[in-house]
């Protein structure tokens, strides 16, 4: 059997690593302008990898860890439990995030944006009056998640040195 250290190793490495391509991916959405269909494509695979990264120990280590499912040993307790709610309250925001992309998505679908660009057609305008809100929900949930990430993924670390190091 592997040992936890070893686990936990590799489990901090993947959420590290995914830390740039978070940012990779927003670099390329503020890089280019217009966002293409391309532009797009290419910004989501350095986030869905990146979430990839993050989500992935989170449901199969961590989450087992917390209520002692993995090791019989309840994690439960201070600092993990500080790291858990602030992990948590990152995934949120991501939620609430994408309850904007949704719809601003849909509305550059719908009047073929991604692939055939017009600069005269503003954004406010295809979405009705409620896209400046489904913007604004976007920027709020992505932030929200970027900060709620690094400072879970700080705690993280700091639980890690304490535990393993």
């Amino acid at each position: 059997m592997v040992a936890t250290g070893t686990i936990a190793t590799v489990v901090a490495l993947a959420v590290t690593v995914s830390l740039p391509c978070f940012l990779y991916g927003a670099w390329i959405m503020i890089d280019n302008d217009p966002i293409t269909w391309g532009v797009l494509t290419w910004h989501l695979k350095y986030i869905v990898t990146g979430l990839t990264l993050t989500t992935v120990p989170l449901l199969l280590w961590m989450a087992p860890r917390l209520f002692g499912l993995g090791d019989n040993s309840t994690q439960f307790s201070g600092y993990a439990v500080v790291h858990a709610f602030v992990g948590l309250t990152a995934y949120a925001f991501l939620a609430f995030g994408f309850t904007g992309i949704v719809r601003i998505f849909r509305a550059k679908w719908e009047h073929d944006l991604y692939h055939d660009y017009d600069e005269d057609v503003l954004l406010g305008e295809i979405g009705g009056d409620r896209m400046d809100h489904w913007r604004t929900r976007l920027r709020i949930g992505v932030f929200g998640y970027t900060f709620f990430w690094i400072l879970a993924w700080l705690t993280g670390l700091t639980r890690y040195a304490i535990r393993y190091l």
